[in-house]
């Protein structure tokens, strides 16, 4: 496991490296949505790299995917960062700078009492002297090698990151953030729906086929920027008797469940151009966690005018099917995720999120042009290679301590 995984970060060093020697002739760019199903990045190729991590984003690219999906939260001076949570202490080193010890306390984040540092309470200056770590290291004690190799990124820099790469690969990289926590950051004054549309449109991504998908687990906020953008919504959707948490402060009794009926799934797409549900809602495990039979959620949704995107396809044996689990016990094991995979896209999936987004790319049609030609714009160079140092000199250390 850890050396196909080092293998692949080698690897995305060489193509990294290779974009400078792209020819002038005419680009042939292929777009993020050509191939079917969409492979969606989970917090990037999180299952080799420390998720929501410029290198994350970029070995997802390398290995195929076809969006990148950042998670989105907010600064107290009001810019927007790629973290699965607005808590740092998971998956950065804050417990480890002392002149932040005070900031470490208590609140309430969607109904739920959590302790720890939050990224509302600090500026992007004081967050850019974090450095993440690994969410997971019991089960992914290979990215912990790469713990503090990457800062936190803004999502502006996450926006540069694909269109640089998107020069070196000849193809459109599509994003496909998520608005985390909407209803708390909007109650602290730090509303992300309009600062993110306003970055998306100024970086050229306009009109329903640039290559973005905004996704929220809310429906307030979706349907707010229904009224702002043509860009692409995908209602997430959480267990079936939870609630979204802005119908539960509003006092509405709208479940999940509710949403995914034939009804509920033509209610969503007077908003929403996709759905992503959680992959229970598509194929339920039995009571001995195997996978169970196909429910009609993907037919009801299509007949909805809505595409299917569920979450989240992930290799170890701690997430698989009792089924397609290897018969190594350790925490880390990796079991058959292909199979499990191949079962979904039986279903008529449209996509699906993905933590090692390599899998899924080998097994996928292939659907790019052959030979692609670029051409890089004269002032894309300096992102691109200001990115390329960055990576490629975190990404080759890690290469070198696993090697000696």
């Amino acid at each position: 496991m850890l050396k196909r995984a080092y293998t692949w970060q080698y690897l995305a060093i060489i193509f990294v490296s290779l974009s400078a020697v792209q020819t002038n002739k005419e680009p042939k760019i292929s777009t993020a949505d050509i191939c079917k199903p969409l492979i969606i990045a989970h917090r990037g190729a999180s299952g080799y790299v420390p998720e929501h991590t410029l290198g994350a984003y970029a070995l997802a690219v390398t290995m195929g995917a076809d969006y990148i999906e950042p998670d989105i939260v907010m600064t107290k001076d009001g810019h927007l960062i790629a973290r699965h949570d607005n808590e740092l202490g998971l998956t950065t080193d804050v417990s480890e700078h002392p002149e932040f010890e005070s900031r470490h306390r208590s609140q309430v984040v969607d109904g739920v009492q959590i302790t720890g540092w939050f990224t509302e309470d600090f500026t992007l200056a004081e967050l850019k002297t974090l450095r993440a770590i690994e969410r997971i290291p019991n089960i992914r004690p290979g990215n912990v090698r790469m713990d503090k190799s990457f800062d936190v990124p803004t999502f502006q820099e996450i926006i540069d990151l694909a269109k640089s790469m998107q020069g070196i690969y000849c193809r459109e990289v599509g994003i496909y953030p998520e608005i985390k926590h909407s209803t708390h950051f909007r109650r602290l004054g730090l509303a992300m729906e309009r600062p993110l549309v306003d970055l998306l449109h100024n970086n050229g991504y306009t009109g329903p086929n640039a290559p973005i998908y905004i996704q929220s687990f809310e429906i307030s906020n979706l349907k707010e920027l229904k009224n702002i953008t043509e860009l692409r919504l995908i209602q997430l959707y959480g267990s079936h008797l939870s609630q979204p948490v802005d119908q539960r402060e509003l006092g509405t009794n709208l479940t999940y469940g509710q949403m995914a009926t034939i009804q509920g799934l033509k209610d969503v797409a007077t908003y929403a151009h996709a759905v992503g549900p959680e992959k229970n809602y598509i194929i339920p495990r039995t009571s001995l966690n195997n996978l169970g039979i196909p429910t009609d959620f993907v037919t009801n949704a299509h007949a909805a005018g809505l595409k299917v995107h569920p979450y989240t396809f992930r290799s170890e044996n701690y997430y698989l099917p009792a089924e397609f689990q290897s018969n190594d016990t350790s925490p880390h094991a990796i079991g058959n995720f292909r199979s499990e995979l191949e079962a979904f896209l039986n279903t008529g999936i449209d996509g699906f999120f993905a933590d090692q987004p390599d899998v899924p790319a080998n097994i996928r049609t292939k659907c790019v042009i052959e030979e692609p030609v670029c051409q890089f714009k004269p002032n894309s160079v300096s992102k691109l290679v200001a990115l390329n140092s960055v990576l490629s000199i975190s990404v080759f250390f890690i290469f070198c301590s696993y090697i000696f």
